[in-house]
């Protein structure tokens, strides 16, 4: 091959930054390759001012690259999943190889578009859809190829993740952070699939199918958000030794995998603990290396720029070999996937921390540890804060062991039905991510 033809489909943020790297590294990515990747044909509803494509050709309909003869891979990054996805699979009918940005696609539509893939043995690449910059897919699908993985726990939303940073480091509230995290682009005018975790939800189920070998199933994951989250419990999180972060996490388990999105509750020493602002991370524990942890840019033009061209030279360098000697989409080979149980969110184990508003008068927190006996539950640490001058509520901050959530939450209906303890309980996981 003297050249390998590219089509990139949308010129927003990711495709202007993916065509700027392209055009800036080229000849470092032919070396890389052994042939030159070529921008034959862009489409675009709208021209980007920020970006010079030169004499490339801009074509407002995006299925026309599709049905370009001349193209040999199909960059999609238009996002959503309706356009997108008829154009994908419009790509492959054709014959095209695909590389895409798309969670939201991968996730709900993933299975059905590497049906087709295979049987037109082209490829579909999506390195760019979990984690921006961060290499996070081809470590699980080939660096850690060797290993079992036992479980993974991502920070894989920037947005959420620059909002908790900003509670714990300048004690500010959500909505305050949230307003500035709109002002700044971090956040969309509906912020839903970032602060809800729908955005981390899609993520999360690939990364569980690239280390499990299971189907992609996205309603099956547990999601929370961190809407909830309030001012007094980063502080009291502080006061325990541990730090709230919005974690995506995957475990194997002798009864199903957990699939599952929520704020929880780490140690502050570990690394990943440490991770602030708009930056991702993902930890992964395996048998044979153990933990590691991949770091980075997890959104943003030339990062995720950076995963999208990785594919386009895995693609490119494989061009030629057959569909049976390429690493399979979802790192398994796809009659190898298995249909293990997913859990339910009721059946996982882990321990928590529970926030309530207890009435100032003597006995109730004899009454409370006394439910959460009967229970099965021990309590790990408490704190229980002296009443503000006038009021007569006080805080109690309670830390358990590891019970079964459904064992938790008949406790805490219980709880709630004291005529001592006024409102809803609050209760956010805790993980220790020890390996």
């Amino acid at each position: 091959m003297d050249s390998v033809k590219v089509g990139i489909c949308g010129l927003g943020t990711v495709g202007s930054g993916t065509f700027a790297v392209l055009k800036r590294n080229a000849a470092e990515i032919s070396a890389r390759v052994g042939a030159d990747i070529v921008v034959a044909q862009i489409g675009s509803r709208r021209d980007n001012p920020k970006c010079e494509t030169g004499d490339v050709a801009i074509n407002r309909d995006v299925f026309a690259v599709a049905e370009n003869p001349e193209i040999d891979i199909l960059v999609e990054l238009i996002g959503g999943t309706t356009v997108a996805k008829e154009l994908v699979l419009k790509a492959i009918a054709n014959g095209k190889h695909v590389v895409t940005a798309n969670k939201a696609l991968i996730a709900e539509h993933g299975n059905e578009i590497f049906a087709a893939a295979a049987e037109k043995g082209v490829t579909v690449a999506f390195e760019a859809a979990v984690a921006g910059g961060i290499p996070i897919i081809k470590a699980l699908r080939e660096g850690l190829a060797g290993n079992k993985i036992q479980w993974l726990a991502g920070i894989i939303n920037g947005t959420g993740n620059f909002i908790l940073s900003e509670m714990r480091e300048k004690g500010r509230d959500f909505a305050d952070v949230l307003a500035e995290a709109q002002e700044l682009g971090y956040a969309e005018a509906d912020p839903t699939f970032d602060v809800e975790g729908i955005d981390a939800a899609h993520k999360l189920v690939i990364l569980a199918s690239l280390a499990f070998g299971i189907p992609l199933q996205f309603d099956k994951v547990f999601t929370e958000g961190i809407s909830r989250i309030a001012q007094e419990d980063v502080i009291y999180a502080e006061e325990l030794g541990y730090r709230i972060k919005h974690l995506g996490i995957a475990r194997d388990t002798s009864d199903g995998i957990e699939l599952r999105v929520h704020p929880t509750l780490i140690p502050e020493k570990r690394l990943i603990a440490n991770v602030n602002g708009v930056m991702n991370a993902v930890l992964v524990q395996s048998d044979a290396v153990g933990p590691s942890l991949y770091y980075g840019a997890g959104a943003g033009g030339e990062p995720t720029a950076s995963a999208v061209v990785a594919d386009i030279i895995d693609v490119a360098r494989t061009l030629s070999s057959s569909q049976s000697s390429r690493v399979p989409y979802l790192s398994f080979k796809t009659e190898s996937l298995s249909a293990h149980p997913i859990l339910p969110i009721d059946a996982v184990e882990t321990a928590y921390y529970l926030r309530m508003a207890a009435v100032d008068k003597p006995g109730v927190l004899s009454k409370v540890a006394q439910i959460l006996s009967d229970g099965g539950i021990s309590i790990e640490a408490l704190i229980q804060k002296e009443p503000a001058d006038g009021a007569n509520l006080v805080p109690m901050i309670i830390l358990t062991n590891r019970t079964i959530e459904a064992k938790l939450s008949a406790a805490v209906s219980q709880i709630e039905g004291l005529e001592s303890i006024v409102g809803e309980v609050t209760r956010i996981r805790v993980e220790s991510l020890a390996g």
